[in-house]
């Protein structure tokens, strides 16, 4: 019983620390979507700076996911987890005080890189400290946090909005919106004083005493002597080396991870999240019910990510996968075929809808799960760091791509969102032939699964 309720609270802490984390990259990732308007007539920004300003975070995500693997690695999970919350509070407060665009973009090329690091740790951290029945549940929180984040971004813009006039938000609207950042960057820096690093980790950095008292914190004396002979039996045939990765024992799990989380993006998830209201006017849709119909999409977002949540460890991550990539198919051919025949309004709306909740339910938060499960304990790290490589600079192409896609009259919208369905369908087909079951195996069964084909 005393080991139970041990065990609750640590897991509870670690959960809280993974969905913040997610929390501020969904933060971090929309509130520019609030701020932008406000920040050109602010600069003064034409529309290439606009741009910019828009993708500056994302393009410090890039580095910061490929330098967080290396360093995670290195000096452990938890420490790179302070640093990432240093950067969201350091960022928010940059962003909100800039003198020149420069500064301002300076600070939001800040944030991408806590975007980047976070993005590649929490789903590792949670990963390695979670027992084997509840990994998939317990990692869909960041995933949770990630969408969370997003969707209340919506209305933390608003109600900021609502304190004055155009000229007002010109002049400070915009600095609130980017400041409030600082608040959940603050949590999460004081939550990371009362979590453990990973266990594993500290195994692999021959730290074994305080390894055995964490597991023992989590699951008792039995569940840390069986987790530590595991871990050390699969430590013994690792190097940690990044070109460990490269290995015919890993290339299997490698082109899951990379094709997983490209495959996430190029289904155009971020097409609709950036660019929802867009969409919707493109179909001649009022901007008023354009704005609507966003919050709508957000909200649907939310509620089948619980649908992940309850369901992963029992269903399954593979079974999960199939269902939620075929019904992409069937949603995105659909949204195509709206768009081809001009039909607006409703039909659109449940077509898009369809497709957020597939979405939302499977590709969204499984390839995080995935990747931080089938790579061993010393290159876990610098493997999500590849992985998150693939995904900021897939959703980067797709946010670049989308408006000049959807605007060119040789192919328009209707083409475009069956380009993102036949990307899902590839997805699919991927997914049958290759991606193995894992939910209920111990990290170190997954790892020894891994066979020459």
């Amino acid at each position: 019983m005393k080991y139970q309720a041990r065990t609750a609270g640590s897991l509870w802490l670690v959960t809280l620390v993974a969905a913040t984390g997610g929390f501020l990259f969904g933060y971090d990732t929309a509130v520019i979507n609030g701020a932008n308007q406000y920040l050109k007539a602010h600069f003064q920004l034409n529309a290439m700076q606009e741009g910019i300003a828009g993708a500056s975070a994302i393009l410090g995500c890039i580095p910061g996911a490929m330098c967080a693997g290396f360093l995670s690695d290195r000096f452990g999970r938890r420490k790179v987890l302070f640093l990432c919350a240093i950067l969201y509070a350091v960022s928010g407060l940059l962003a909100a005080i800039p003198q020149t665009f420069a500064g301002f973009l300076a600070a939001r090329f800040m944030s991408g890189l806590g975007i980047g690091a976070s993005s590649m740790v929490c789903p590792v951290y949670i990963a390695e400290l979670a027992p084997a029945a509840r990994r998939g549940r317990l990692g869909s929180l960041f995933q949770l946090g990630i969408v969370l984040g997003i969707f209340l971004t919506l209305f933390i813009n608003a109600r900021i909005q609502s304190f004055g006039d155009e000229t007002w938000n010109a002049a400070q609207g915009w600095r609130w919106m980017l400041g409030a950042e600082v608040v959940p960057a603050l949590l999460l820096l004081a939550l990371l004083f009362f979590v453990p690093e990973s266990p594993r980790w500290l195994l692999g950095a021959g730290r074994d005493p305080e390894a055995q008292s964490i597991l023992e914190s989590l699951g008792g004396p039995d569940h840390a002597r069986q987790e530590m002979a595991e871990v050390r039996q699969a430590l013994r045939g690792e190097e940690g080396r990044f070109a460990e990765l490269f290995r015919a024992r890993f290339r299997r799990p490698l082109v899951i991870a990379v094709l997983l989380m490209a495959f996430s993006q190029f289904s155009g998830i971020n097409a609709i999240m950036y660019y929802s209201t867009k969409i919707f006017a493109t179909a001649g849709v009022g901007a008023r019910d354009s704005f609507m119909s966003s919050v709508i999409v957000g909200l649907v977002n939310l509620v089948f990510t619980f649908v992940a949540i309850a369901l992963v460890d029992k269903a399954g991550r593979r079974a999960l996968l199939l269902v939620g990539m075929a019904a992409q198919v069937i949603a995105l051919g659909a949204v195509g075929l709206m768009f081809h025949a001009g039909y607006n309004g409703l039909p659109l709306l449940l077509a898009i809808l369809a497709f957020i909740g597939a979405f939302a339910m499977a590709l969204g938060p499984i390839p995080w799960i995935l990747c931080s499960e089938i790579f061993p304990t010393r290159i876990r790290g610098r493997a999500m760091s590849v992985a998150t490589f693939t995904i900021w600079s897939s959703c980067y192409v797709v946010a670049q791509t989308f408006p000049m896609l959807n605007d060119n009259p040789a192919i328009g919208p209707a083409l475009t969102f069956w380009v993102y369905g036949a990307c899902s369908l590839a997805g699919l087909i991927f997914v049958v032939t290759t991606v193995p079951e894992t939910k209920g195996r111990s990290l170190e069964e997954i790892e020894r699964s891994w066979t020459v084909r």
